[in-house]
C-alpha cells in the first residue's frame, strides 16, 4: 500500500484524469505535491472549466466563470508544482452526453504522450455521483486498457472507510454528496491511503483555496482548521486492467468493443 513519500515516488509517472478544476485537488493535491517533490513528473488532465460551478449563475455567468476557473486552477498547480497540464474543451454538466469514442480516442492521444506510469481518475460511483464525473471514469478506464504502457496502473478515487464516523454528518449537510455517496472503502481493499502530513495539508489548503470561487464558502463556514482535516486524507483503490487489453501500446490491441484509439 502507498502510504509514504517514499511509496509515492514508487507511482513514477503520474497521469491525473478529471472532470472540472477542483477535482484534481480535492482528491489528489497531497500526492500531487509529494510526487514532485521527489523528482517525478505529473501531468493533469481536466474535461471542462466548471462553467457551471456556482449557485449564482447571475453573478457568475458561465463564460465569466470559465475564464476565473481556468486561471484559480492555473494557480494551484503552481502551488503544487505541477507544470503540465491538458484541457479536453467538453462542456460542464454534458459528459455523459460525449460520444464515448470521441473522448476515448482523445485520451488515448494523451496516454501515448505521457507513457504513464500511474494513472488516477474516478472510480464508476465518480465520489460524489456527479455524471461528469462518472462519465470521465469510463472513457478514463477504456483509454487505460486500450493505451497504457505495460505495468501501468489505474488507480481509482474512494473515501476510506475509517473516515466516515469524523465525516459522515458533514458530508451529508453540505449538499456536495448525492443521496447515498460518498461510497466508503474499509482498508484493505485500499492501493493508497494517505494521511497528510501538515506540511503537505497545508499545501494542500493552499492549493483549494487558489480555487477561490468553489472553495472559499466552504472554507468561511467550516474554519481553517477543520477544512484542513476533512480534505487531509487522500485513498484509492486498483482498478485492474481487463484480460483483453494490450500488453503493449495501443496499436497493438484488439478489443472486443468498436471504441479504438486513433
Amino acid at each position: 500500500m502507498i502510504e509514504s513519500v517514499s511509496d509515492v515516488a514508487r507511482l513514477g509517472t503520474i497521469l491525473g484524469i478529471w472532470a472540472h478544476p477542483d477535482d484534481e485537488a480535492y482528491l489528489s493535491a497531497g500526492l500531487m505535491a509529494m510526487a514532485r517533490d521527489s523528482g517525478s513528473r505529473v501531468v493533469c488532465l481536466t474535461a471542462t472549466r466548471g462553467e457551471l460551478g456556482t449557485p449564482d449563475p447571475v453573478e457568475w455567468p458561465p463564460h465569466r466563470l470559465a475564464v476565473e476557473r481556468t486561471g484559480e486552477l492555473g494557480r494551484c498547480l503552481e502551488i503544487l508544482g505541477v507544470t503540465e497540464h491538458h484541457w479536453l474543451g467538453y462542456r460542464d454538466g454534458e459528459c455523459a452526453a460525449v460520444p464515448l469514442p470521441d473522448a476515448v480516442a482523445r485520451l488515448c492521444e494523451v496516454v501515448d504522450q505521457v507513457r504513464p506510469d500511474t494513472v488516477l481518475t474516478f472510480g464508476p460511483d465518480g465520489i460524489t455521483g456527479h455524471p461528469d464525473h462518472r462519465a470521465v471514469s469510463a472513457w478514463t478506464g477504456e483509454a487505460f486498457d486500450r493505451a497504457a504502457p505495460s505495468g501501468a496502473r489505474l488507480l481509482h478515487a474512494t473515501f476510506a472507510q475509517r473516515r466516515a464516523p469524523r465525516w459522515s454528518a458533514l458530508n451529508e449537510s453540505l449538499g456536495v454528496f448525492a443521496p447515498g455517496y460518498p461510497i466508503t472503502t474499509p482498508e484493505h481493499r485500499l492501493a493508497v491511503d494517505l494521511v497528510l502530513d501538515a506540511k503537505t495539508a497545508a499545501r494542500k489548503f493552499r492549493a483549494l483555496a487558489a480555487q477561490e470561487t468553489q472553495t472559499a464558502g466552504l472554507i468561511a463556514g467550516m474554519g481553517v482548521e477543520r477544512y484542513t482535516a476533512w480534505v487531509g486524507d487522500e485513498s484509492f483503490v486498483e482498478r485492474a486492467r481487463h484480460p483483453w487489453a494490450a500488453a503493449t501500446p495501443s496499436a497493438a490491441a484488439t478489443p472486443p468493443a468498436a471504441v479504438m484509439c486513433e
